[in-house]
């Protein structure tokens, strides 16, 4: 089979081509230059998509003896990711940039170059299993499972991609890399947002939508309890940060309950208000069989890295999936996915996800 081998000059990425390789497939590495300005991206061990991993992937791609390239998807990254992005948090909601990031570069742009190039599929250092019966489950290393982020992948997406790291754990990966040579062996794993310089999410986004101020009220009475510079800063949830005047009466602490962009306000209250039992959610994504237009039960995860709770799911009449949760959930925020799972001994089956409203 041919394939392109997606190298981000990462380790798993690294690991990921060698394994084609000694499959027998004919491998072709390439980067992804995704940064208009590499300067303005993550540097150093924490980056992505910079320099560096450009000559990292590059080093790899000559050890393992396979042909390199450098693709520039920059001004595709920066419309589909980076202003989805803004403009995901100016309406209020909480986006995932690197779920974005694999629905419409990795698996769309990528895919779609490659298959037009004649490379039967794409092989990815994603952290999750794919297997003959063509559904995607988790990875045996939980800690650094990926199949959340993978869950917005269509049938004939997974039907070209190729997920080599997903039976193993990332220690093995990183052993395996240096019994190999790569140099990236040792290489620190990528964090926090590739394209926020200094991680200073807050300064990004008012760079971009300006100081917007407004008020911060309390949910219960209507009261206002502090200011803010724009509502874009928040997400549900949030704890820190919120600078409030008036203590609450209880002494406990407040939590974003809501931003309301029409209004420019920032709701809070207590803990226990962020508790929530049921989840609709938009443009479902359903790779392992038709969509549940009956209840199905399953288990659903509700942000990456989050805690998995068993739930019922349907699809509406207009197209909505909703989710009834078995147990309340704090903190589900607008513009995550909500992935389900289906239990299975040899790991926990995708079985489809969608974007919360």
């Amino acid at each position: 089979m041919k394939v392109l081998a997606a190298m981000s000059g990462g380790v798993d990425s690294a690991v990921a081509a060698a394994r084609a390789v000694d499959a027998g497939h004919d491998v072709t590495g390439v980067h992804l230059a995704l940064a208009r300005n590499p300067q303005t991206y993550r540097t150093g061990a924490r980056g992505c998509c910079t320099l560096e991993d450009s000559r990292d992937a590059r080093r790899a791609a000559d050890v393992l003896g396979i042909p390199f390239y450098v693709w520039d998807l920059a001004d595709r990254f920066h419309e589909d990711v980076v202003e989805t992005f803004v403009a995901e948090y100016a309406a209020g909601r909480t986006p995932n940039p690197c779920l974005r990031c694999n629905e419409k570069i990795k698996f769309a742009a990528v895919l779609d170059r490659a298959v037009a190039l004649g490379f039967d599929a794409v092989v990815t250092g994603h952290h999750a299993r794919l297997g003959p019966d063509g559904l995607l489950r988790r990875s045996v290393d939980e800690a650094k499972d990926q199949s959340y982020v993978l869950a917005v992948l269509t049938r004939e997406q997974l039907d070209r991609s190729v997920f080599p790291l997903g039976d193993s754990t990332k220690a093995q990966v990183r052993a395996e890399a240096a019994r190999r040579g790569l140099a990236v062996a040792e290489k620190p794993d990528s964090h926090d947002i590739c394209f926020i310089a200094d991680g200073d999410t807050r300064g990004f986004l008012a760079n971009r939508l300006g100081e917007a101020p407004g008020d911060i009220v309390d949910a219960g009475t209507g009261a206002v309890l502090g200011a803010h510079s724009g509502a874009y800063a928040y997400t549900v949830g949030q704890r820190k940060g919120l600078a409030l005047g008036v203590p609450a009466p209880d002494g406990r602490p407040r939590y974003v309950l809501s931003i309301t962009p029409k209004t420019n306000t920032v709701t809070v209250g207590p803990a226990e208000a962020l508790e929530v039992s049921t989840v609709s959610a938009e443009r479902p994504v359903w790779p392992t069989a038709p969509l549940p237009t009956t209840p199905i039960s399953c288990e659903v995860q509700l942000r990456a890295h989050g805690q998995v709770v068993p739930a019922t799911v349907h699809l509406t009449d207009d197209g909505t999936l909703h989710a009834d949760l078995h147990r309340p959930v704090r903190g589900v925020a607008a513009g995550q996915a909500i992935v389900a799972y289906r239990p299975d001994p040899a790991g926990d089956v995708v079985l489809g996800s969608a974007t919360i409203m």
